[in-house]
């Protein structure tokens, strides 16, 4: 069984929370949080109370008003540190709680000392417990379940900000290349275009020369067969017909005269 407790309002939405017995306390030990702050009265036999702070923040995040809360809280849960004044009360992140096989149920070393924080509690505060009483809910979680469906989800969380963040570095790499490339295609598909209507030009130009030197060596052949059949010669305005002769009294030398 575990009791859950909601600290002051107006400190946030903070859950506290502390096992029913010592078997429950290993299971909150084994299966806790990175983000859990244990607290035990120091020196004195006490609950386990742990506050779990939100994502990101650290022990350091902790208001004067939450840590008031949780220490009257495991003071009130001390069957000796609840009957005496100015007792102490320590707390350190879960993360620093330190279990070997020698040591008994519930009981918990540290790793780093310098780690572990004290708060001094003067008395008992009536209103304060009484108001986290009014919060209380009890619960049979199972731990190992609950702790292993966070971790999955923060497990996938990481490798998409991962892919997120390769892909982004991989995009940022390629892309000043990619538009380099593009403006490169662009140039070389403007620059063919322009080679290809010059080519076009150049070959409309060919084909029209060679048409014109063509159609000059036609033109060339026939006054050259023209000249040879003598053609020109033959045009009968130019003869002189032999009855034309008779009637100009010529004679046939003076023809042959105007002829020559």
């Amino acid at each position: 069984m575990v009791f859950y407790f909601k600290a002051r309002p107006e400190a946030g939405d903070y859950t506290i929370f502390m096992g029913l017995d010592k078997y429950e306390n290993e299971e909150l030990i084994k299966y806790g949080f990175i983000e859990d702050i244990w607290f035990h009265v120091d020196k004195m036999s006490s609950a386990h109370v742990y506050l779990r702070l939100k994502k990101g923040q650290t022990i350091d995040d902790i208001s004067e008003g939450v840590l008031e809360d949780c220490a009257q809280l495991v003071k009130a849960n001390s069957i000796q540190g609840n009957k005496v004044n100015n007792i102490d009360v320590v707390y350190t992140p879960w993360s620093n709680l330190k279990k070997t096989p020698s040591m008994d149920v519930g009981q918990v070393g540290f790793h780093n000392s310098k780690m572990v924080r004290t708060v001094r509690v003067e008395k008992r505060i009536n209103e304060i417990v009484n108001r986290l009483n009014k919060t209380k809910v009890e619960r049979k979680p199972d731990l190992k379940a609950e702790k292993e469906a966070v971790y999955a989800a923060e497990k996938a969380e990481r490798k998409q900000q991962l892919r997120e963040k390769v892909s982004s570095v991989l995009f940022d790499w390629f892309f000043p290349y990619l538009v380099g490339y593009i403006n490169l295609w662009f140039i070389w598909i403007s620059l063919t275009g322009s080679i290809m209507k010059i080519i076009v030009i150049l070959l409309d130009f060919a084909h029209g020369e060679k048409k014109r030197r063509e159609e000059m060596q036609r033109l060339e052949k026939e006054r050259q067969a023209e000249i040879r059949s003598y053609k020109g010669l033959m045009v009968s305005e130019k003869m002189t017909s032999n009855k034309q002769i008779a009637a100009t009294s010529k004679s046939f030398q003076e023809v042959e005269e105007d002829f020559m």
